[in-house]
Order: C-alpha cells, then sequence, then structure tokens
C-alpha cells in the first residue's frame, strides 16, 4: 500500500462532496428543500441517491469479508438487503409519498393522530439511526488504520465533521446530489479492482483446489435453517423501518415516480452486491490466510496489492479507499438528514435554522459512541440494525398503510414490546457468549420479535377500537393512484 496515493484518493473524494454540497447549498432555500428536496427528485437521481446512502461501510468492506469467511452463507445478506426493496415497492413506496409527511414521525402522526405515538416513533429512529451511523465511523477509522497507519478516532471524526457541515449547508437538495454522486464512486472503485483481479489470476499460476475453496460446512449444507430464515426476515422487513431509506420517498414528485425508483435502486444495488461479492470469492482463492475475524473486514484493501505488487496494486488500493470513505459519507449523510428532519420537528421548531443545528447534534451524538466502543464486525453491527428496525418501524408502517383497525395505543405498545424484546435478546446472547440452546434464538431473534411486536400491535388494536376519525380521509389519499 502506498499511504500517499490513499489519503489523496480520500481527500479528492472530500474535495468532491465539498463542491457538490456547495452547489447544492446554492439551490437549497426553502423549508421543503431542507427536509425533502421540494419533492422534486426523479427516478434515475433518486435512486442513486437511495442507492448511495444504502451501500454503507458494512457491505463496502464487510460483504467481501463476509463471504471469505463463511462462503455460501455469506450471499444471504445481498439477497436479503436486495429483495428488502421488493416489499418496500410492493407495499410501502407510493403510500408513503402519497400520505405528504416528511418524516417517519410524521407519516404515524398523520395516520394515528396521537402524539404519544409521533414521540416513540421519532425514539425508534433516531435509535435505529444512530446504531447504523456508528459501523460507518468504525469503518472510516479501521480504513485508515489499514492504509495509513493513522490512529483509527482520525477517520471517526473526519466523516462525523464532513456529514455534520454537509447536511447543515444544504439539506435534502445537498445530500441527494452528493449521495448520487457517491452511488457511481463506490461501483467504480469496486468493479475496477475486481475485473483487474479476476483476469489476473485466471490467466496465472492460481491454481487451487475447490474444495478449500468452497469447503462443504460453508455451503447450504452447513446452513442453521432457524438461524438462516431469521437472518432473512430481519433483511427482508428490516429495508422497511430504515428512516433514511423511507424518508428519501418523500422526495418524489409523485407516489408513481417512488415505485419506479425502487424498481431502479433493485438493478442498482443488486450489481453492487454481485461486484462485492465476488472481491470475496477471489479473496477465498488469492488470499486465503485473511479469513479470521477482524481481518476479513480488512480484504477488500489488501487483496489488490496482494494480486499486482507495485505501484499498480497501490493505485487499486487508492481507488478502494476512495470508494470506502464515499460509503462512510454517503450512509451517514443520509442518516443524519433523515435525524435531523426528526429532531427539527419534535424538539425545535422545524426551521431550517433548528435543521442545522440538529444536524451537528445528530452527527455528534454516535461519533461519542464510535470513540468510546470497540468496532465489531460491520456486517454483523448492520445486521443488528435490520432486526431493532423490523422489530420496531416497520410493523407500524405496514399496518398503519394495510390495516384500518390499527390504532395509537396499539402501534405503541407493539413498536416498545419489539424494541425491548430485540434488545434484551442481543444483550443476553453478548452476556452468556452464545451458550445454550438458546442461543440461536438470542442470536437472530427476528423470527419470534416480529411477530411479537405485530401481534401486540394487532391484539391491542382489537382491544381498543378506537381509530382516528381522519383515518378513512387518510387511507383514501395514500391509496388513490395519481394523476396522469
Amino acid at each position: 500500500m502506498n499511504a500517499v496515493l490513499d489519503l489523496v484518493g480520500v481527500a479528492l473524494v472530500v474535495i468532491a462532496t465539498l463542491l457538490i454540497g456547495v452547489y447544492g447549498l446554492r439551490v437549497s432555500r426553502t423549508t421543503s428543500d431542507f427536509f425533502v428536496a421540494s419533492r422534486t427528485v426523479r427516478p434515475v437521481w433518486n435512486a442513486s441517491a437511495i442507492s448511495g446512502e444504502y451501500l454503507s461501510a458494512g457491505t463496502f468492506l464487510g460483504l467481501s469479508g463476509l463471504v471469505l469467511l463463511d462462503g455460501a452463507r455469506g450471499f444471504w445478506f445481498p439477497i436479503g438487503y436486495a429483495a428488502g426493496y421488493l416489499l418496500v415497492l410492493v407495499f410501502v413506496a407510493a403510500p408513503l409519498r402519497r400520505s405528504g409527511a416528511y418524516t417517519i414521525p410524521d407519516f404515524v402522526e398523520a395516520r394515528l393522530d396521537s402524539t404519544v405515538a409521533r414521540r416513540v416513533t421519532s425514539l425508534a429512529v433516531l435509535i435505529i439511526g444512530w446504531l447504523y451511523i456508528v459501523p460507518q465511523l468504525h469503518g472510516a477509522g479501521i480504513t485508515l488504520v489499514v492504509v495509513a497507519g493513522l490512529p483509527e478516532w482520525v477517520g471517526a471524526v473526519t466523516i462525523a465533521v464532513l456529514v455534520a457541515a454537509a447536511v447543515a449547508a444544504g439539506g435534502m437538495r445537498a445530500i441527494t446530489f452528493v449521495q448520487a454522486f457517491q452511488y457511481w464512486l463506490k461501483l467504480t472503485a469496486l468493479l475496477v479492482p475486481v475485473v483487474c483481479i479476476a483476469f489476473a489470476l485466471s490467466g496465472g499460476p492460481h491454481d487451487f483446489d475447490p474444495a478449500l475453496v468452497f469447503p462443504a460446512e460453508a455451503g447450504p449444507s452447513g446452513f442453521d435453517a432457524y438461524e438462516t430464515a431469521s437472518l432473512l426476515l430481519a433483511l427482508l422487513l428490516g429495508t422497511m423501518g430504515l428512516p433514511h431509506v423511507l424518508v428519501r420517498f418523500y422526495t418524489s414528485p409523485t407516489g408513481a415516480s417512488a415505485r419506479r425508483t425502487t424498481v431502479i435502486v433493485i438493478a442498482m444495488v443488486s450489481a453492487f452486491y454481485a461486484v462485492s461479492s465476488a472481491m470475496g470469492l477471489l479473496a477465498r482463492i488469492a488470499a486465503p490466510d485473511l479469513a479470521r475475524p477482524g481481518v476479513a473486514d480488512t480484504v477488500v484493501l489488501q487483496l489488490p496489492s496482494r494480486v499486482f505488487p507495485g505501484l499498480a496494486g497501490e493505485v487499486l488500493t487508492a481507488l478502494i479507499v476512495a470508494g470506502a470513505f464515499a460509503a462512510f459519507l454517503a450512509t451517514s449523510a443520509g442518516l443524519v438528514v433523515s435525524l435531523a428532519g426528526v429532531i427539527s420537528q419534535d424538539v425545535f421548531s422545524g426551521s431550517v435554522r433548528s435543521f442545522r443545528l440538529s444536524a451537528v447534534l445528530c452527527a455528534l451524538v454516535p461519533l461519542g459512541v464510535a470513540l468510546l466502543t470497540v468496532p465489531a464486525g460491520l456486517v454483523s453491527s448492520v445486521g443488528v440494525v435490520f432486526v431493532v428496525a423490523a422489530s420496531t418501524l416497520s410493523p407500524v408502517v405496514l399496518l398503519g398503510v394495510w390495516w384500518r383497525g390499527l390504532t395509537a395505543r396499539g402501534a405503541v405498545a407493539g413498536m416498545v414490546c419489539g424494541g425491548v424484546a430485540t434488545g434484551l435478546a442481543l444483550l443476553v446472547h453478548a452476556a452468556v457468549d452464545g451458550v445454550g440452546i438458546a442461543a440461536p434464538y438470542l442470536a437472530q431473534p427476528a423470527a419470534w420479535t416480529i411477530p411479537l411486536a405485530t401481534g401486540v400491535m394487532v391484539a391491542v388494536s382489537l382491544l381498543d377500537p378506537r381509530p382516528s376519525p381522519r383515518t378513512d380521509r387518510f387511507l383514501a389519499r395514500v391509496h388513490t393512484p395519481d394523476r396522469a
């Protein structure tokens, strides 16, 4: 690796982000610009921005490492990540846009006519968002440690400061331009090295034993049925509960535009996951010694130099480092935008000034957590977020759109029950270190926490049959097709 080239790559990404952010500042003037880009983002731009923020540090660095470690088992993550958008497309994309809301708490309050339900939703949004930002900051720290030997806190602080500045300066409209650019940068940053490495390995003396690269225990025969099903359920439904994903559908001009955006997103993220997974498979051939917990997350950064010693490998590594920082910036920016909108409306006045203050606060809190904690596996850290989102926000969004009988008390009870059950399961699993017959149910609790949260919502709503008098009018609006 060449630290100078790597830092130049990081610097170029930072400069590009700032320049695009400055351009966004020039066109961001109204409150609607800051919260939802005045609902004028067209499908291709919006899909690029959604893909840019969705493809996080866990994907850019962690997915290849997971495939290196676990073989075919690692493919469940990209399958679940991409397929989750099918559920978003079918069930919530267009209705959320037609609701006219700015944030998920806006939607819940409009649907249930309840301030308490809004506050509980806001708390869930903040917890999910901050849990998701922390792995991005850890990933930035890991990257600078590996490529430049800098202290881990440098990467975390750099990302937090840049994101806070960009979001505060231009809001959703500016961040849309930034994230769209960063998706294409990330795809290029992995695609070029993967193609080069694949050609190099196919033409050189790299004979390998298929049984060693693709061992049976890392294939379908080694899967635990419950854990696999629970993981997929979390990934599929968790996408529907991610605040930074859902808020982007409010930026579409119409519900039909939101649907078209989702279709394009599925194609974009699938293309990226194919490239990232291919990097992990190539690493099983060229760098099997990196298949160790705590080291596998660095395989994307180390593999080019293994295959191409010298300047060529250093240039490819610098390109990957630039793409990695784009991943950290894009996802963190999307999360901070969504969280700033919630805090600005629920705590402050909902003005542009309060939005900017909220953006700074939303970046500082996860930065403090990241500086005080030790990085875990990036993919597993992001997986926890999906479980929490699927057990809290996803049921209330889905039932809020499709079931007239949902009440405010039912929604609150279900979100609290799902969140507490998920948190306790994960904490107990960490405390007992996976020992005991209950370990799979604690490590992957989605298969029982999601039905629990949904069941509580339905049961309490049926016992409290007092839907808001505005329910029928609200549901008619979100389900009425857009005018041509």
